[in-house]
């Protein structure tokens, strides 16, 4: 299902506020509720449908009065799908509603140097518009350094540029299926997540 699915379900535009969001679900949820429809499996499912997009809009959604695409990712935290940063990148923190601050995993030597050079790599990679090479190669780093949060954010955004190529190319089902993966690799990641909003806008006008 695409972002822009999960909004309709709670019959809301795209991009709407967690109070938005919230007070859709809280209707919607009265409406459909099992305990208010004994017995009719159509409600249930419908029910079962607004929760699972309540759950994911909720904490992906932007507070109320916040611009959809920030002006400065520093202030959010997230690193821009739009570009790579051109230094060495920062230690990032990522917040996440209902649980603690996650810091960046504690790394060895060895695994600063692979994370380095693998970064370089891939800004060239993207550079050249390597995609599928620059997915194997954060993937491939993704697997060593399984929880480190800025390779997180490096790999939904190869993922996003893949799919945002493939719409170009016309290659619509499976640009779909990467900008999905984009946003489930780091669905907190309010900067890429307004990018990848666009870039479903765009394959809905290809239809």
């Amino acid at each position: 299902m695409d972002i822009a699915d999960y909004y309709r379900q709670l019959g809301l535009r795209s991009g709407a506020s967690v109070s938005q969001v919230k007070a859709a679900y809280r209707q919607l949820a009265r409406q459909y509720h099992p305990d208010v429809n004994p017995g009719n499996e159509q409600a249930k499912n419908r029910f079962i449908a607004i929760t699972e997009a309540y759950k994911f809009l909720v904490n992906i959604a932007l507070p109320d009065g916040e611009s959809k695409v920030p002006n400065d990712t520093k202030q959010t935290g997230t690193t821009s799908a739009s570009q790579m940063p051109k230094t060495q990148p920062q230690r990032v923190k990522v917040t996440r509603k209902a649980s603690p601050i996650e810091n960046t995993q504690d790394l060895s030597a060895a695994e600063e140097k692979l994370k380095q050079d693998a970064y370089l790599q891939l800004q060239e990679l993207l550079k050249y518009q390597r995609f599928p090479r620059a997915i194997a190669l954060v993937e491939g780093l993704a697997q060593r350094i399984p929880d480190d949060v800025e390779v997180r954010q490096w790999q939904a955004i190869a993922y996003q540029r893949w799919g945002r190529h493939l719409i170009g190319e016309k290659q619509v089902d499976k640009a779909r299926i990467y900008l999905k993966k984009a946003v489930k690799t780091d669905p907190h990641n309010r900067a890429l997540w307004a990018e990848v909003e666009r870039d479903f806008r765009r394959l809905e006008q290809i239809y």
